[in-house]
Formats: structure tokens, C-alpha cells, sequence
């Protein structure tokens, strides 16, 4: 059997960061993502997945990612029940994540902090149109 899915999309809200009670860092956050389909009106149609992702994976999304972030997760489904304070049965699908990765340049603020830097003269030095190649020199 396989149970494997790869999503692409935007954080709707910033990450929670929580630790189990081992002190195992665990990361929670949901991923917009639309469809290739469209409604009857002809929009495109948006799903909100919920993610979790543990360890290093937590840190990582919890320090570099908010609201609006693009990223790509791959991961498994998993679904698990719980019992509401009422006594009722609540049903959860959540994405485990295996790997999440940041699809945007680096931002120009260091995380967690108002301090910013500025990279406007690195970028202002490069030019990639004078970059000469050969068809000779591919490597295929």
C-alpha cells in the first residue's frame, strides 16, 4: 500500500510551535492550495490542508515561515479521532510532514526579529545577461 502526498501552496496562519511532553518539538499549520479545477463559475477552487511536522522540520518552518509563506511539503496522510469535551467523535486527516521546503528567497528581515538587512548592493552587482555560454560547454 502507499500512502504519500506532495502539496504545494501558501501558509494561511503563522506556525504553533509545541513541544511534547519528551520535549519533542512539533509544528502545526495549514497550506492553501488550489485546485486544478475550477467551480461553476469558472474560479478556481482552493483547498486548506492542515500539516504537522516534527523535530528539526518544526524548528525550521516555526523560525523561517508565517502567514503567506510558499512552500512544498511531502509527506503521509494520517487521520486520528478524538473525543470532544461534549462526548462527541471528532475525525482529524492531517498531512505528516517527511519534508517541508521553502519555495521563496530568503527574506530580508532576520526571523523573530525588527532588525533588517539590506542585500540591494549584491543584488545590484550581478548580471546574469552577460553571462556567455557554449552550446559546447552543456553537460548533455
Amino acid at each position: 500500500m502507499m500512502n504519500r502526498v506532495v502539496l504545494v501552496g501558501r501558509l494561511t496562519r503563522n506556525p504553533e510551535l509545541r513541544r511534547t511532553n519528551s520535549d519533542v518539538p512539533v509544528v502545526s499549520f495549514s497550506i492553501a492550495v488550489e485546485d486544478r479545477a475550477k467551480d461553476a463559475s469558472g474560479n478556481k477552487t482552493v483547498s486548506y490542508i492542515d500539516i504537522k511536522a516534527w523535530n528539526a522540520s518544526a524548528e525550521n518552518v516555526a523560525k523561517f515561515c508565517r502567514k503567506g509563506s510558499l512552500v512544498g511539503v511531502d509527506g503521509r496522510l494520517q487521520q486520528r479521532t478524538f473525543e470532544r469535551a461534549d462526548g462527541t467523535k471528532q475525525k482529524i486527516i492531517e498531512v505528516i510532514a517527511d519534508s517541508v521546503q521553502f519555495l521563496e528567497p530568503k527574506s530580508k528581515t532576520i526571523p523573530n526579529e525588527d532588525i533588517a538587512f539590506d542585500d540591494e548592493e549584491n543584488d545590484s552587482n550581478r548580471n546574469l545577461d552577460s553571462i556567455d555560454t557554449l552550446i559546447d560547454d552543456a553537460p548533455f
